[in-house]
């Protein structure tokens, strides 16, 4: 991930005299999904992905810390 970030954006819907949205900062890629349960903002910052604000844990991190019972 060596590429610049794209100016991304999200486009809404009507009254369109709102402008755009930015969603690419320096050091942070983020996606808007619709989803069918509503938006979600989806945010990689320093290798590590956040769903609204929360982070996800990855796979990886759930094996190191071991079996739960």
């Amino acid at each position: 991930m060596n590429a610049p970030l794209l100016p991304e954006v999200l486009l809404g819907g009507q009254p369109s005299h709102q402008s755009a949205l930015p969603l690419a900062a320096d050091g942070v890629q983020r996606y808007v999904w619709q989803s069918a349960f509503g938006p979600m903002l989806i945010e990689v910052r320093d290798g590590a992905v956040f769903v609204n604000g929360s982070r996800v844990t990855s796979i990886h991190e759930l094996r190191a810390q071991g079996p739960t019972a």
